[in-house]
């Protein structure tokens, strides 16, 4: 009959051996999630720029004869982007239909555009720290409590909602890039 001391260590080598395959696993893991980030945060880039690129410009709006008035495109009037860009360390404005995501300091915009993408791809609400590690930050409780701070922020001034205590969403009349760019 073995002793009870050697079954112990039999146990604990046992749970140790598989102890040390998980951290493996968690290293493996954890660097490819750093690569998928940075492959997200390429592509998240990479659709602004295009966006940019795609969207009509100041004279286009115009004929060639620049005789077309605004009422005549159909749409709502909404100042150039310019007009109404934040600039840093400025209040959030309270949304409305026609505002555009440009109003916004590019901290809060990057918010927006990630919970966007999640509610594109039907995903559900963020935590904070769900947020940090989207963009990449450090999860240190400061950088968190700053994106807290933005996220509430931003649905007190009715960009975001929060169904969850601590979870973010984008609120149901801030539609997606078509609405919000």
């Amino acid at each position: 009959m073995p002793s009870v001391v050697g079954l112990l260590e039999e146990r604990e080598l046992t749970a140790r051996r598989r102890v040390d395959s998980l951290r493996e696993e968690a290293d493996r893991v954890q660097a490819e999630l750093v690569v998928a980030e940075r492959e997200w945060n390429e592509w998240v880039i990479a659709r602004s720029r295009v966006g940019e690129v795609l969207s009509p410009g100041e004279g286009d709006a115009a004929g060639s004869d620049g005789a077309e008035e605004p009422s005549d495109r159909g749409g709502p009037l909404v100042p150039p982007a310019s007009s109404e860009a934040a600039k840093p360390k400025s209040v959030v404005p309270m949304w409305r239909a026609g505002l555009v995501w440009s109003a916004l300091s590019a901290d809060y915009q990057r918010i927006v555009q990630a919970l966007a993408d999640r509610n594109r791809l039907g995903q559900g609400p963020l935590t904070c720290q769900e947020m940090a590690a989207c963009f990449g930050l450090d999860p240190a409780p400061a950088k968190i409590e700053a994106l807290r701070s933005k996220a509430k922020r931003l649905t007190a001034r009715g960009w975001l909602a929060e169904p969850m205590p601590g979870r973010f969403t984008l609120a149901k009349n801030v539609a997606g890039p078509d609405a919000g760019s």
